[in-house]
């Protein structure tokens, strides 16, 4: 597992304009969009795979407070996992609302799926502070390895889809489960 630090370190955000957003390393240049951390057309999206059993607390800090995160890249049967998709700047109405859906699809190593929900409402609501701030959506999952799950490599998918701006962001993660 290695760490990842929220919001500040790593990574953190930047915007040119209100519709412009893209994700920025710790030296100030502008990151490259990997498979589990994306920005699209002013849109972004992370998706982090963490055993972190705090995670909640950690998150419920105030804005202040950089929270760290561990990446879970291996987990043991019995150990469990939470897996976040956060997002930034969704296109707000002139009343401040967004709305974000979520495709989900969890596949185990045998490629048959655990998970396979499509546009379900992962965020939706007002947002009154900067649409820039990085925000968890309602579709946390928790994942525990229970004898008889398949061991070896599981894949997290998580469609994102911006529902005001029209924008979808395919993120994908990834843990394998061991002995």
């Amino acid at each position: 597992m290695r760490t990842v630090l929220l919001l500040l370190f790593l990574i953190s955000l930047t915007a040119i304009a209100s519709d412009e957003f893209y994700w920025v390393t710790k030296s100030g240049e502008r990151a490259p969009n990997t498979p589990s951390q994306k920005s699209l057309n002013g849109f972004g999206g992370w998706l982090l795979i963490t055993p972190d059993k705090d995670w909640q607390a950690k998150w419920d800090t105030p804005k202040e407070h950089t929270p760290s995160f561990n990446e879970a890249k291996k987990v043991k049967l019995g150990e469990e996992l939470t897996i976040l998709p956060f997002f930034s700047n969704p296109k707000l109405t002139e009343d401040k609302k967004f709305e974000i859906l979520c495709d989900i699809r969890v596949e185990q190593p045998d490629g048959k799926l655990s998970i396979d929900e499509k546009n379900i409402p992962c965020a939706n609501g007002q947002i009154h502070g900067d649409p820039r701030a990085i925000y968890l959506t309602q579709a946390v999952i928790t994942y525990i390895g229970e004898p008889g799950d398949k061991l070896g490599k599981w894949k997290v998918f998580v469609n994102l889809t911006d529902k005001n701006r029209e924008v979808h962001l395919n993120l994908v993660s990834s843990f394998e489960l061991v002995q």
